[in-house]
């Protein structure tokens, strides 16, 4: 994980000197989502605030528990680990009894739940009073499933009930807090848009690597991050003549079926599969790198190699053209094998001086728009925020109970 812009004196959020003391609360410690978490937590630790993590045992294997040994010393509050699924589970009420006693068992002042599952255990978990304040970052899950679809309608609705529990949206995105106002109404309670930052280390330049592939694809493997359609535009490149490599890196539920997709394609010796790793490491070994996402909410990958100047070429879902700003017309229709192929082989054409200009011109508006010490303030900000407007809600209550 990316190091952090950190400073106490700009992380307090609007919340004065008030100690916050906050569990952080969600599934899967993998992802974009478990980076931001990662983020949240050091930033916060270091503006002097208290902090916990409760997520999944059974998920994220060495990296993850590596990720969470590095991150010991910054959780006054601890680490729990607890086996959670991923979809709807009799075992989500134990789950949530836990969460309930480990909250008061620290005194937490916030509960943040990241994710669907995450929103859940920080939202539902059956507190003894009102205690701590609930805040909920949605991270896309429930959100992308097909509009009109039975999951899509049941997860809304739930969506619909759970902002009633709910002190303050944290959306990362101005697409998922869209999706959200469309199709879970508007949510009624204090919204902040709080766009997923990165450090300014991660704008140092990459040394490109002796020996790189063509094509290089950072991510899950699983058929909903696009990867069939990135295949597909690999075979029609091939088959114009330019004998191209891709640079797959990742796991995921689907990665035998691609691999044999790859084998049955006829381009074993074109797509070279690794574990997932550190970003930037690979971007050195790729000469372009291929977003070819069906559905996505602010995604890191994209953030990151923006901010590392490397050549990208990505689908136009979510929240990625938040990320290229003005540069979104760039961006290539989802589900469009041919589509992305022209992509790619518009960059692999472009003159080098002209395409290093305009990934330097990405790199620099996102320079000016994801700062990580910015991401660390408004969270703040939305909790004290929330605070401060469950205080003068009690206060009516507190004065018709005079004398």
């Amino acid at each position: 994980m990316a190091g952090s812009d950190l400073s106490a004196s700009v992380l307090t959020g609007g919340s004065g000197s008030a100690t916050q003391r906050i569990l952080h609360i969600f599934r899967a410690p993998v992802g974009g989502l478990f980076r931001h978490v990662l983020d949240l937590a050091r930033l916060q630790a270091t503006a002097g605030h208290q902090v916990g993590i409760l997520c999944d045992a059974a998920t994220g294997g060495e990296r993850a528990a590596r990720a969470l040994a590095d991150l010991a010393p910054c959780l006054a509050l601890g680490l729990m680990r607890l086996p959670m699924h991923r979809n709807p589970h009799v075992s989500d009420l134990r789950i949530l009894r836990a969460v309930a006693r480990h909250a008061e068992a620290v005194a937490a002042t916030v509960l943040h739940g990241h994710g669907a599952k995450g929103g859940v255990y920080a939202r539902m978990a059956p507190l003894r009073d009102r205690g701590p304040i609930r805040a909920y970052t949605p991270h896309g899950g429930s959100y992308n499933y097909k509009p009109g679809t039975l999951p899509h309608r049941v997860y809304m609705g739930v969506e619909r009930l759970m902002a009633l529990r709910t002190d303050v949206f944290l959306f990362e995105s101005e697409y998922v807090a869209g999706r959200h106002r469309t199709y879970a109404g508007d949510p009624g309670r204090i919204t902040r848009i709080v766009h997923n930052g990165i450090s300014e280390a991660e704008f140092a330049p990459i040394v490109p690597a002796e020996e790189r592939a063509d094509l290089v694809y950072i991510g899950e493997l699983r058929d909903a991050k696009g990867v069939p359609f990135l295949l597909d535009a690999l075979l029609r490149l091939r088959a114009e003549g330019r004998p191209l490599r891709l640079l797959m890196v990742g796991s995921g539920p689907d990665s035998e079926v691609l691999a044999e997709r790859v084998a049955a394609m006829g381009l074993r010796d074109a797509v070279a599969f690794e574990p997932p790793q550190a970003i930037r490491p690979v971007l050195a070994r790729g000469r372009i790198m291929v977003v070819p996402s069906l559905a996505e909410s602010l995604p890191y990958v994209v953030l990151e190699a923006a901010a590392a100047c490397q050549p990208l070429v990505a689908t136009d879902v979510g929240g990625i053209p938040e990320i290229f700003g003005a540069a979104a017309s760039d961006l290539v229709p989802p589900r469009d094998g041919q589509a992305l192929a022209a992509a790619i082989a518009r960059v692999l054409d472009e003159e080098p001086a002209a395409s290093r200009q305009r990934f330097e011109a990405l790199a620099a508006s996102v320079r000016t728009r994801f700062s990580m010490t910015r991401m660390g303030s408004d969270v703040l900000s939305g909790y004290a925020a929330a605070q401060r407007a469950r205080a003068e809600a009690a206060r009516p209550a507190v004065a018709s109970a005079g004398p």
